[in-house]
């Protein structure tokens, strides 16, 4: 494995000032440790720089965590040296920057973080944005069970075929306040999964936008998915899937991505008119125990093809640019899916979803 040249460079500039005891030492934002908290000031995404030590500890560090609330982390990695970045929201955090080893000791630097907005990525002044969608009306869940993986019409949540449960205004883990609990509750059939599907335009609207002269969806190009997930232990989900539709002028526009964890951790596009899923090249790989961050961009571009742009994951941005054709529909909206899939055994697990935002313009 090739080290990267921005960890190395995070290494230089604390070997000089290193102390030979235990802690942690947060160079951006702003400058922080054990025994000094730090003030600064940035726009999102934020950007920490952090470096632990504990020399005490034989089994040296087991990972550094951010935490902008009291609660789970909104970010932790498995190693003692940290560099990543957070979108956050405009507002005053009391960031705590920890380390933990492998001996059961740990150590926290405090950072009072004033965030003053988006250096990048605020939505346009024209966009529509619907926020806290996990948290709103209008999902429904369906099980989708092998072979074909078509919709299970005689299924219900209870099972036994497949069990699902959809439960909203969770406090805890949240960082909103109003997560929402999403569970696959496993069931007599391996491989299944569990889809869940919002209609934001068009008929069935949870957003009261029926649309029917269809004087908006057609003018709606860019389509932007923000969501924050936590999953206790990722490794049990066969993969995640979100997905974004438009549905106009006759074409159906689907950009299917699935993070494949079980199943490989890449992620995954969807090809509608072969009815396949493509592999990227890009890595997936969420972490258990934290909130994750995932923005997914997509276009229908002026020539009516779909653009899938970028996915970023925990502040990693990937470019994908790639293009496939839309397929044929009658049927005229826009609408947002969010799946779970099984892995060979049907093991049960949950995933809590919160800030979810979705905008389109």
């Amino acid at each position: 494995m090739r080290v990267g040249k921005l960890y190395a460079m995070v290494c230089l500039c604390f070997v000089a000032a290193l102390p030979a005891t235990a802690g942690i030492w947060v160079s951006s934002p702003g400058r922080a440790s054990v025994s000094q908290s730090g003030t600064a000031t940035a726009t999102s995404p934020v950007h920490f720089v952090a470096l632990a030590s504990s020399p005490a500890c034989s089994k040296g560090v087991s990972q550094i965590a951010i935490y902008t609330t009291s609660n789970s982390p909104a970010y932790s990695a498995k190693r003692s040296i940290l560099d990543t970045s957070l979108a956050l929201d405009a507002g005053t955090y009391n960031v705590a920057v920890q380390e933990s080893d492998n001996c059961g000791w740990s150590s926290k630097a405090n950072i009072q973080l004033t965030v003053t907005g988006s250096g990048s990525g605020n939505p346009p002044p024209n966009a529509m944005s619907f926020s806290n969608l996990q948290n709103q009306k209008g999902w429904s869940g369906y099980a989708l069970l092998p072979p074909s993986w078509g919709i299970c019409s005689s299924c219900t949540s209870a099972g036994p075929l497949l069990k699902w449960s959809w439960t909203q205004n969770i406090s805890s883990p949240s960082m909103s306040g109003v997560s929402t609990k999403s569970g696959y509750g496993g069931g007599t059939y391996q491989w299944g999964d569990v889809l869940w599907n919002n209609h934001l335009i068009g008929s069935f609207s949870s957003q009261g936008l029926a649309d029917t002269k269809h004087t908006l969806n057609p003018t709606l190009h860019n389509f932007t998915y923000d969501v924050y997930f936590w999953v206790k232990d990722a490794s049990v989900s066969q993969a995640m899937e979100f997905d974004i539709n438009q549905f106009t002028g006759g074409k159906s526009y689907i950009w299917g991505h699935e993070c494949r964890i079980a199943g490989g951790h890449e992620w995954d596009i969807y090809d509608d008119v072969n009815h396949k899923w493509m592999a990227t090249g890009v890595p997936c790989d969420p972490i258990s125990g934290a909130w994750n961050h995932l923005i997914l961009n997509v276009q229908r571009t002026s020539s009516n093809q779909l653009l899938f742009k970028t996915i970023t994951l925990n502040g990693k941005t990937a470019t994908i640019n790639h293009t496939e054709p839309p397929t044929s529909t009658s049927w005229n909206g826009v609408t947002i899916n969010y799946q779970l899939d099984g892995n060979r055994y049907g093991t049960p697990y949950t995933v809590y979803l919160d800030k979810l935002t979705f905008t389109m313009q």
